[in-house]
């Protein structure tokens, strides 16, 4: 039988794909565990050079799974899911030296959208949609929205998104910057294979590098952040993958990158 998340490795390309359709991929602890895991093995080998997360069903992530919350909840159990599963995987997703695209066909909704808003690249079917879903079961943020989030879109905007959860649609959230692209839902799996595809035949130490860079200017004054750039550069441009491009730039050839 299936695993409630599928994972296959070709040609560099680790695929994640949520797989609880008829639960609308909600968020059981069986299906956190192995999404942790997957994408922990996913950064943890070398041999993957981009990460395409994705999901089966019509929606793509609607959070945590609340029937078996609760259970949860009726134990008098604390809520210990965020430092077990939450943070870890959007650690994993933000962090993993390598490209990580976030297909989206459905609604992503609570963690669904968390963990869609810290992939690299979002493309998402028109038939999307997203939701913060937090407050309206008076918790608070997880998932790393509260730092994704006003990245993508600004304070001003996330707070509101959060403080007032509703249903963005999949064209909305283009124009407010939580997507890069919208596609028909029917040419979705594909165009998100496409992406994540080019990521893996690209140059992965300059990924890397350049996931860093970001993440590190978010948080750092221009003088460090030049600093880190030296250091990004230096690591990037000792990388094989540049001396590649550099001679097929020379040669006017098409480079082909080995990830190394």
């Amino acid at each position: 039988m299936a695993g409630s998340v599928l994972y296959e490795v070709d040609e560099g390309l680790a695929t994640v794909t949520l797989n609880r359709p008829d639960a609308m991929n909600a968020l059981d602890v069986g299906t956190k565990d192995e999404l942790r895991d997957c994408l922990r093995e996913a950064a943890a080998d070398r041999g993957v050079r981009a990460v395409l997360l994705t999901a089966r069903g019509r929606a793509f992530c609607v959070g945590q799974d609340l029937k078996e919350h609760v259970e949860v909840l009726a134990a008098g159990a604390g809520l210990t899911t965020v430092a077990e599963h939450y943070n870890p995987i959007a650690t994993a997703i933000a962090t993993m030296p390598k490209p990580v695209v976030a297909g989206i066909n459905g609604v992503a909704a609570g963690a669904g959208a968390g963990f869609a808003f810290a992939a690299d690249y979002r493309i998402a079917a028109d038939t999307a949609s997203f939701n913060t879903s937090f407050a309206g079961v008076a918790l608070s943020t997880d998932s790393g929205m509260s730092w994704t989030l006003p990245r993508l879109i600004g304070h001003g905007r996330a707070a509101e998104l959060l403080l007032f959860p509703r249903s963005v649609p999949a064209e909305e959230a283009l124009a407010l910057g939580l997507v890069h692209r919208v596609v028909p839902a029917a040419e979705l799996p594909g165009e998100a294979l496409a992406v994540a595809r080019k990521l893996a035949a690209g140059p992965t130490v300059a990924y890397a590098a350049i996931k860093e860079a970001l993440a590190f200017g978010a948080d750092h004054g221009l003088v460090e952040t030049l600093a880190r750039e030296d250091v990004l550069q230096t690591r990037a441009g000792a990388s094989e993958d540049h001396r590649t491009a550099v001679a097929a730039f020379v040669g006017k050839r098409t480079p082909r990158f080995g990830g190394r």
